[in-house]
């Protein structure tokens, strides 16, 4: 998938250069997902305050409690969700819309739902200036996926369910991977879900650390 985003400059490349370097330290092998993370601008995805830190391997706070994932997990979940050549991917969460920024340079189309509407607007905004138009994105309940637009390839959830939502699976293609924090609190293990007909294998990956995905608007 060619990226759409022009224009990186010199000034935070060294920062950028150096946090690829750290990713490929903790073990992330795919060369196209480096390089996306190499040239999104993540400091356009926190407020103004933080993006000093936008390019440490981090979560940052983005308001209502919700959180822009830590690089190293964005660039985990990823790799993971590309093992299937996806062509059509559902997020679930939203939030600052960096998640779905690196999806939509490496998959024909991303859809994304986010159940905090106050978050949608500057998301919308960010996903324009930078030009990447294959993105759809809608408020609601995450927990109930989006079953208009069923089913997809993969779906990637960035906030952790007590139990994988039903909904999300009926709404995976044969073949097709979830990639999912599962559990409460500390004790969240990031999986991978994948569908057989009617049948669902899952494979633990490591420990993570998620907000707790709520059911609900907001």
């Amino acid at each position: 998938m060619r990226s759409h985003i022009r224009g990186i400059g010199m000034t935070s490349q060294r920062t950028r250069d150096r946090l690829i370097e750290r990713l490929r330290e903790k073990g992330i092998r795919n060369e196209q997902v480096l390089e996306v993370m190499r040239r999104t601008p993540r400091h356009l995805f926190v407020d103004e305050a933080l993006s000093s830190r936008a390019y440490e391997d981090t979560a940052l706070p983005i308001g209502f409690n919700q959180t822009i994932s830590q690089p190293y997990i964005v660039a985990r979940m990823t790799e993971i969700l590309l093992a299937n050549t996806p062509q059509k991917v559902l997020e679930i969460g939203t939030g600052s819309a960096y998640q779905a920024a690196v999806l939509a340079q490496l998959v024909p189309k991303v859809y994304t739902v986010e159940r905090i509407l106050a978050l949608l607007p500057l998301a919308r905004q960010r996903l324009r200036e930078l030009n990447l138009r294959n993105v759809s994105l809608k408020q609601s309940d995450g927990t109930w996926g989006w079953p208009q637009q069923a089913p997809f390839d993969a779906i990637l959830v960035t906030a952790a369910p007590a139990e994988i939502p039903q909904a999300l699976l009926d709404q995976l293609v044969d073949g097709g991977r979830l990639v999912i924090p599962v559990g409460a609190g500390s004790d969240q293990t990031l999986a991978v879900i994948t569908r057989r007909g009617d049948q669902y294998s899952r494979e633990d990956i490591e420990s993570v650390t998620f907000v707790p995905l709520v059911g609900g608007g907001a």
